[in-house]
C-alpha cells in the first residue's frame, strides 16, 4: 500500500449484518466513517448516529427570504419608488403582491436547497478513494459495505481491521488515498 492511507473497507452480505456493524462501529466511538449500501436500508441513519440535515433549514431560510424579498420589492417599487395610485387602489397591498411573493417563494427555496445540498455533501466530488476498491462495483449491486476513514482519532489500523473481522466483515482492505 502506499505511504499515506484512507483508511480500511469490509464487506459484508446482508442488510441485517450491514446494521450490526454499524450500530458497533458507532459504539466504539467512531467518527469519521460512511456506510455504502446498494439500497436505502429503514434505520441506517440512526444505526449509525446521524443527526438529521440542516437541507430543510436551509430551504426554509430560502424560503422566508424570498418571501420577504418579493414582498419588499413589491412595497419598494409601489410605495416608495413610484408612488402611483390605480384606481384608489393603495400604494401597498399584501394581497398584491402574494403573487410575486409566492413565486419568489419557491425560487429561492429550490435555489437554497440545491445550493445546501452541495455544500453540505462536499459536492461535486470528482474522485473519492472508495471508487478504486476492487469489489466496490458489488455495493451498487448485492453488497454492503463499511468505510472507516485513517483520519478518526480513534483509527488504529490494526485495532480497526480486527474490529471489522470481529463484526464479520469480509475482504477487509486498505483504501489509498
Amino acid at each position: 500500500m502506499s505511504e499515506k492511507s484512507y483508511g480500511l473497507i469490509a464487506m459484508f452480505d446482508t442488510p441485517a449484518d450491514i446494521m450490526q456493524a454499524a450500530e458497533a462501529v458507532r459504539d466504539a466511538g467512531y467518527k469519521s466513517w460512511d456506510v455504502i449500501t446498494p439500497f436505502p436500508i429503514h434505520g441506517m441513519d440512526r444505526a449509525m448516529g446521524v443527526r438529521r440535515s440542516l437541507v430543510p433549514r436551509i430551504s426554509l431560510a430560502g424560503g422566508i427570504i424570498g418571501f420577504v424579498t418579493g414582498m419588499g420589492l413589491i412595497w419598494w417599487s409601489g410605495a416608495w419608488n413610484f408612488k402611483l395610485v390605480v384606481g384608489g387602489k393603495p400604494l401597498f397591498s399584501p394581497l398584491f403582491a402574494f403573487p410575486i411573493s409566492y413565486e419568489l417563494t419557491i425560487l429561492f427555496t429550490a435555489f437554497a436547497t440545491i445550493l445546501g445540498m452541495f455544500l453540505l455533501n462536499r459536492l461535486p466530488m470528482h474522485y473519492h478513494a472508495v471508487m478504486k476498491q476492487a469489489h466496490f462495483q458489488r455495493a451498487m449491486d448485492d453488497r454492503f459495505f463499511v468505510v472507516i476513514e485513517a483520519r478518526d482519532p480513534r483509527y488504529d489500523r490494526a485495532a480497526t481491521e480486527a474490529l471489522l473481522a470481529r463484526l464479520g466483515g469480509r475482504e477487509i482492505e486498505e483504501l489509498e488515498d
